[in-house]
């Protein structure tokens, strides 16, 4: 398996990962990032917080993108140099995630490419934006 290589992509070209975010996955995310914050496992706990509930974890949202540029845009062989990153509005457990990761830069003499990274509910709200700096496969 290879991903694209910069010559074969174009500014604009796009592709989209979408997910329900179950129980299990907050459980495992928890337990690999070592993250476990009660606003993400504890509901007595989250129910006094701002979200007023539960939240699911903002990098296993933002791990979306990651999902996209290792093996759909570029694909496999794509190293990941960076991500910046803003979430906009909380991920609940069951809410259905659509990441984003459209193409919106080519330096080609670098072997670089950057995108915009977007993730939304399913109510169409904006819960992660963000650019990514990849390199793509030679």
């Amino acid at each position: 398996m290879k991903g694209k290589t910069i010559r074969e992509i174009r500014i604009g070209d796009s592709e989209t990962y979408e997910r329900t975010v179950t129980e299990t996955d907050v459980v495992l995310f928890g337990g690999i990032s070592g993250d476990l914050n009660p606003a993400h496992f504890n509901e007595v706990y989250a129910k006094d917080t701002m979200f007023k509930g539960r939240i699911v974890h903002g990098m296993l949202t933002a791990s979306y993108f990651s999902t996209i540029l290792g093996t759909l845009l570029p694909g496999p062989g794509t190293i990941y140099l960076g991500q910046e990153l803003k979430f906009t509005k909380p991920v609940h457990i069951q809410d259905t995630i659509k990441a984003v990761a459209t193409v919106t830069e080519i330096i080609e003499e670098k072997n670089i490419i950057k995108l915009e990274t977007i993730a939304y509910n399913q109510a169409g709200d904006v819960v992660v934006k963000g650019t990514a700096t990849v390199m793509p496969p030679k």
